[in-house]
């Protein structure tokens, strides 16, 4: 699967502590072995249609969809993100 990043979820990135994108290069790399992995709590958003959320830890979350083309990332950050969308 191809790994996509928007420009928001880039610029969110840069954003991250050390620590918190360190954090985010594991999961990301355990969503791509195992997409049911318990750790990853993914789930539907239901305010948006097919897009998928991941944790990171239980402050951080990411955004994603899941195309023919791979992985796309939305956003990433606190759970307030949602209402950045």
């Amino acid at each position: 699967m191809q790994l996509i990043y928007t420009a928001h979820f880039k610029k969110d990135y840069k954003k991250l502590s050390a620590t918190i994108q360190k954090k985010t290069d594991e999961k990301i790399k355990l969503l791509i072995e195992n997409l049911s992995h318990p750790s990853l709590r993914v789930k539907r958003v239901k305010k948006y249609q097919d897009v998928l959320e991941g944790s990171i830890n239980k402050n951080y979350q990411f955004l994603f969809q899941i195309t023919s083309k791979g992985y796309l990332f939305l956003r990433i950050g606190k759970h307030d993100i949602l209402e950045g969308k």
